[in-house]
């Protein structure tokens, strides 16, 4: 089975101002994330505001990205977490569409016990059997704080297609252990933009974010000076991203990041309730602390 690896951005879903799905402007994110040499996407995740999408809206979004699968991204769709009919069918979808690999969250609504958990995640891999499946592990969001060592150890007999986990949590000795098992066998996605250097010191195959979309040239730094040794240049680069990510909670989180995307000149619309926009008067601070940390130069290119 294919393991995919690289920077896979997150990227967000771009509505019009009626908070409809603008399925055109996908054409434009695409283009985005190849022209700054992206190595993927993770379509429908959290930034994607997968929560707040319908059914049919996956489906036409997991369509829309379909079009660009054979321009050099490996694309991963995420299918949900709280309806396990509708993952199953997604993940049909995603099969008979080509895509790279499919994705679910862990029930975070009526809450499932690791076992539970496994045979969910066996019942929507089992639906697309030749497409990797991917566990993505969120804790701070779904509540499922189980150690992932041990999901692959009983997961692994029970889900041929498991080919790793999008690790978003911060518990570097349960990620490196996943990382040992089996000889490094599974894909370990690391899933915190702002402590990457420490993922790939823990053996990071590759990593899912959201500000990949908007300042990729800053980890793609990071991962070379990594991989050429020069450790402290990385980590100088890192505590850039620190700082950029603390401006982005400062002003509103994820949607913050649609206020980003606005910077760099690529429009994705309003966000969907719960989540408000930022006004165009907060996108200018946001721009100018930006400047303050002398962040422009690492900015996305489109």
């Amino acid at each position: 089975m294919k393991k995919i690896s690289g920077i896979i951005a997150a990227p967000f879903t771009p509505f019009n101002q009626d908070h409809q799905v603008d399925y055109e402007r996908i054409e434009m994110f695409a283009q985005l994330l190849k022209r700054n040499q992206a190595d993927g996407a993770f379509i429908c995740g959290t930034t994607g505001e997968s929560s707040s999408l319908s059914h049919q809206e996956k489906i036409r979004i997991f369509e829309s990205w379909s079009n660009h699968r054979h321009a050099g991204l490996q694309l991963i769709a995420m299918l949900g977490g709280t309806c396990l009919e509708e993952m199953k069918e997604l993940a049909v979808v995603a099969a008979n569409l080509g895509l790279d690999g499919i994705s679910i969250l862990a029930p975070y609504y009526l809450k499932p016990n690791l076992d539970q958990l496994i045979e969910v995640c066996a019942q929507v891999a089992a639906s697309a059997p030749d497409l990797p499946f991917f566990y993505y592990h969120i804790p701070s969001l779904t509540g499922a704080y189980f150690s992932m060592r041990v999901f692959l150890e009983k997961a692994e007999a029970q889900i041929p297609n498991l080919a790793g986990i999008k690790y978003t949590h911060s518990d570097l000795m349960d990620f490196s252990l996943c990382k040992m098992h089996r000889d490094g066998y599974y894909s370990m996605l690391w899933g915190s933009d702002e402590i990457l250097l420490s993922g790939l010191v823990a053996g990071a195959d590759g990593a899912v974010g959201s500000t990949y979309n908007y300042a990729l040239p800053l980890y793609q730094e990071i991962i070379k000076n990594f991989n050429l040794g020069n450790i402290p240049e990385a980590a100088a680069l890192q505590k850039l991203s620190m700082k950029m990510v603390d401006l982005l909670m400062k002003h509103g989180g994820n949607r913050a990041g649609k206020g980003f995307m606005k910077i760099i000149g690529v429009d994705c619309g309003p966000c969907r309730l719960p989540l408000t926009s930022l006004t165009n008067e907060q996108i200018s601070q946001l721009e100018a602390d930006l400047h303050e940390i002398n962040f422009p130069e690492f900015c996305s290119k489109f």
